[in-house]
């Protein structure tokens, strides 16, 4: 796998995660406090590894392969007298 079929499954909110976590490594760097360098890094592993908070990804959104569009049926009513 390569880093541009990596990237490719990216969306902003995954980026942002990314970009925080880095944030409060570095702040944590600057403040010499292991605890928030340990709380970026779980904040910045979190989009590298594609996981969340939700236990075995029951929260996350299935990515749709393709645009296939759901055909509708017509519903066929019956008048109850």
């Amino acid at each position: 796998m390569n880093v541009k079929e990596y990237l490719q499954g990216w969306n902003m909110t995954r980026i942002f995660r990314l970009v925080l976590g880095v944030v409060i490594v570095i702040q944590g760097v600057k403040a010499n406090d292991w605890m928030f360098i340990l709380l970026g890094a779980g904040f910045a592993a979190m989009p590298l590894f594609n996981v969340g908070c939700c236990a075995n990804g029951a929260c996350e959104t299935p990515i749709r392969k393709t645009d296939v569009v759901v055909a509708q049926k017509d519903v066929e009513f019956e008048e109850i007298k």
